[in-house]
């Protein structure tokens, strides 16, 4: 499994329709693609929504993330991500 972040924003209409039913929606789509939701944030500033997924990999991550585009509306930016212990040691490798 990799991790990776989920970056949302709203657009006026789907600030609109939050819900918790929606939020449900979106974890079960995250799901189908074989993601595991580590935890979801609301935010203030340039994102709304933080997401730490772990996906399979790139591929299910991409879809993932378009297919909740879709479903919710709100736009993702879906970042690969290392913890710096693991980063290290690829750096080791170098």
């Amino acid at each position: 499994m990799s991790r990776f972040f989920m970056f949302g924003k709203y657009v006026s209409d789907t600030a609109r329709e939050m819900s918790s039913e929606r939020t449900g929606k979106a974890v079960e789509l995250l799901k189908k693609y074989g993601g595991n939701i580590n935890s979801m944030y609301a935010l203030l500033g340039e994102h709304d929504l933080a997401l730490i997924v772990d996906f399979p990999g790139i591929e299910e991550a991409i879809k993932g993330s378009i297919a909740l585009s879709k479903l919710t509306g709100i736009l993702f930016t879906t970042s690969p991500a290392v913890t710096v212990d693991k980063f290290d040691k690829m750096m080791t490798e170098l």
